[in-house]
């Protein structure tokens, strides 16, 4: 087993990349697994949010080189293998939370970045490492980093490699939060447990209009929450949210 799978209650579903003894480096059987386990994680009825995380000292030290599987180009394993779970991530109704526990290299970094919340170890760090080894960023890492501080910034993270820091990736904007490496699960399924009460028809369609958001002009943007507001807006948690509010409680949300 390369992947755990568990459910934290009946809201926050929590996976587990399982190969510490690589720093849970991407063989091509954990990338199935993982892709697998988001899958599962998204037909759960009740399901409000997902955590990520790494077995052990590591997060995810990127791509196992050892793990040499012919038939299949580069490109073609990218594209299909890679491709397939991340766009899992970003196409998923519920967040998905990144508990980075520790190093997150190559590959590990582009998955902490495709998760929409990142939650880091104090002592953890964040590295572009593919130019040490006379490669390219890969799984979509120019976009999502580009995105994330702009193109001077990634593109000297890129090619020089550095290896970022914790409080370094807080001071860049990278992640959300920086806390001790023995918090950094338990916090992370608290801000998932504490997502899991807001309205969640209204959490998946503000996710779908800050992803769209990235790749579109102002303009489109403003077309598409307008869309999606009116969605919202119908809703029987929209009702059930302005009726709390001025009732001064807590609102219960019920996901329609």
């Amino acid at each position: 087993m390369t992947v755990k799978y568990e459910m934290q209650g009946e809201a926050v579903a929590l996976i587990t990349l399982d190969r510490p003894q690589s720093l849970n480096a991407f063989n091509r059987e954990m990338r199935f697994a993982f892709a697998d386990a988001l899958s599962r994680a998204n037909v759960e009825p009740r399901l409000r949010a997902i955590v990520v995380t790494g077995a052990g000292r590591g997060f995810c030290a990127g791509a196992d080189v050892t793990d040499v599987t012919g038939g299949r180009t580069v490109e073609d394993q990218l594209n299909a293998e890679y491709g397939a779970f991340l766009s899992i991530i970003q196409g998923s109704d519920a967040p998905v939370i990144a508990a980075i526990n520790g190093p997150a290299a190559g590959i590990g970094m582009t998955l902490a970045l495709a998760c929409d919340l990142r939650v880091m170890a104090q002592d953890a760090y964040l590295m572009s490492a593919f130019a040490n080894i006379g490669l390219v960023p890969d799984g979509g890492l120019s976009w999502l980093l580009t995105q994330e501080i702009g193109y001077a910034r990634a593109y000297q993270l890129a090619i020089e490699a550095e290896k970022i820091s914790a409080a370094r990736a807080l001071e860049l904007g990278l992640v959300n939060r920086v806390v001790a490496r023995e918090d950094v699960v338990s916090n992370a399924l608290a801000w998932a447990q504490s997502i899991a009460e807001r309205a969640p028809i209204a959490m998946s369609l503000t996710k779908r209009a800050f992803r769209a958001a990235a790749q579109s002009g102002l303009r489109n943007a403003m077309a598409l929450e307008a869309m999606l507001q009116k969605t919202a807006l119908a809703t029987e948690d929209c009702r059930e949210g302005v009726a709390a509010l001025m009732e001064k409680r807590k609102p219960q949300f019920k996901g329609r």
